[in-house]
């Protein structure tokens, strides 16, 4: 691969990254407490964002488009190829990644449950940042699916930040 991909996503303790519908107010509540997570200086080094469709259209319900000046790829089997000018959608993770590679893209945001999983089972993700949110869910949409084997990770550092949150990056081991 040409590219670096990373991960920079936040969970709940019990590893949720929304609840069952979607919703993230368990985290936006806390945000501005956070303080500085470093996700500003991450998003400048990034030129190209990977996203599913439900990541896509939770971004759509912010209010103001989150990923300004950034390459825009969704990965999905169902949104329109032509729902918005902003966004290459691509129907096949091979699709997808020949378009990266062709594009020359060199550091990517992938974000969305399902995406994460994906290139995490592809082999396709070099690191993760996880911001931990001290709340228990109970239930919702899982950061981490099921692997049909480990994927070793290892851990580069970690960051108490306000409120509570804890946030960790990892390099995944090849």
């Amino acid at each position: 691969m040409t590219f670096h991909a990373a991960v920079f996503i936040a969970t709940s303790l019990d590893g949720f990254i929304a609840r069952p519908d979607g919703s993230i107010d368990w985290l936006t509540e806390r945000g501005e407490q956070a303080g500085d997570t470093g996700y500003d200086e991450f998003m400048a080094a990034v030129d190209t964002v990977v996203v599913g469709r439900n990541t896509y259209e939770k971004a759509l319900s912010f209010g103001f488009w989150p990923y300004e000046g950034k390459q825009v790829e969704v990965l999905s089997t169902t949104l329109a190829a032509d729902a918005d000018e902003r966004i290459i959608v691509h129907r096949t993770l091979d699709g997808l990644v020949q378009t990266l590679e062709d594009r020359g893209a060199k550091r990517i945001y992938t974000d969305g449950g399902r995406v994460i999983q994906t290139f995490l089972r592809a082999g396709l993700l070099n690191e993760l940042t996880i911001t931990v949110v001290p709340v228990l869910l109970g239930s919702g949409l899982s950061l981490f699916g099921e692997l049909d084997h480990d994927i070793t990770l290892t851990h580069n550092a970690t960051r108490t930040l306000g409120a509570g949150l804890i946030q960790s990056d990892y390099t995944v081991k090849r």
